[in-house]
């Protein structure tokens, strides 16, 4: 029998699968897809709290407990048979991707700001873009490319369209700290094994940059504090060097906060400092109803203080300012 939880639970598989996964990872769409059409496993994914029903996050532990699937089939068998082994990551993880590729969405915007800086990041997870000062850039711009900073191992390149103000340098960061509510701490070998399994199967490339970024975020220090951001940001704001521009930055990160926290957020964020976002087109009502045109589909807005300047891909890439 088909119930309303199983069809929240395929709509969410099956737009999964269309939006995020299609043209990037057919392994994850073939999985998704497969899972949308499959009332034993709706059935068991809704034992789940809400929350904990993301696609992400099962794939995720699937791939923590088993490997990488050979495919669907694969895939349901192992997870029917053995349902508790997956279950129980879901239960003690979140969906903590940490990309440093973001960086080069924000860097146009860092790059502006007159230093130095204290970065203050909400939602860090293991605090890979708290390091945009570290790491290699390559911008195409039409027939042009323009790179910033030296070779470092993390060689980040980005497609560019629209007016967007390039990068002449890097910025200078002084301070690098944050808030999340479960931060992840790289010298932990379980904690980068789990970073290692929210990387799709398919995206050697990313793996090898994940590997790279936490070899340098492992060389420097950085002040992230455990708690909740809606109740906690001005108190983690004390540690914060007075002599130093604060930057707020917060990165697919509030797209996990309640509604009435992420406005509250924002207004926090944007009397704290300098303040640069790059979430979901609608996680910020106030900052989607200035933009100027649609947003296409799959992308993230980048905003400063309130003001979209352009659309990002998620995981970095391409950025297209706004005209």
């Amino acid at each position: 029998m088909v119930t309303t939880s199983h069809e929240a639970v395929a709509a969410l598989y099956r737009q999964f699968a269309t939006e995020e996964v299609r043209d990037i990872s057919p392994l994850y769409d073939e999985i998704c897809t497969g899972i949308a059409e499959d009332a034993q496993v709706l059935e068991l994914i809704g034992t789940l709290p809400r929350p904990k029903w993301q696609p992400n996050l099962l794939l995720a532990a699937w791939k923590l407990v088993h490997g990488i699937a050979s495919g669907y089939p694969e895939f349901r068998e192992r997870l029917l048979d053995e349902p508790e082994a997956v279950l129980s990551v879901m239960r003690t993880h979140a969906t903590q991707t940490n990309e440093a590729a973001r960086c080069a969405t924000t860097l146009p915007v860092l790059a502006s700001i007159e230093g130095p800086i204290a970065l203050f990041e909400v939602g860090p997870s293991a605090g890979l873009c708290l390091f945009p000062d570290r790491y290699h850039y390559r911008y195409l711009l039409d027939d042009d490319v323009i790179e910033v900073g030296e070779p470092s191992g993390v060689d980040l390149e980005c497609v560019v369209t629209g007016p967007m103000p390039v990068p002449t340098r890097l910025p200078e960061v002084v301070w690098r700290g944050g808030i999340d509510l479960n931060p992840l701490d790289i010298r932990d070998d379980e904690a980068v094994r789990w970073l290692r399994a929210l990387i799709w199967p398919e995206q050697t490339e990313r793996l090898e940059r994940l590997d790279a970024a936490i070899a340098i975020a492992r060389t420097e220090r950085t002040q992230v504090v455990t708690g909740n951001a809606d109740t906690a940001f001005e108190a983690a704001l004390a540690a914060v060097p007075r002599a130093a521009t604060l930057v707020v930055l917060n990165t697919a990160a509030a797209t996990y906060f309640p509604p009435d926290a992420r406005e509250r957020f924002a207004e926090r964020a944007n009397r704290a400092g300098v303040w640069i976002s790059q979430e979901a087109p609608g996680v910020f009502p106030s900052v989607a109803a200035m933009l100027p045109v649609r947003a296409p589909l799959g992308r993230f807005v980048l905003s400063r203080n309130g003001e979209p300047l352009a659309f990002t891909a998620p995981h970095g890439g391409t950025i297209d300012w706004i005209e």
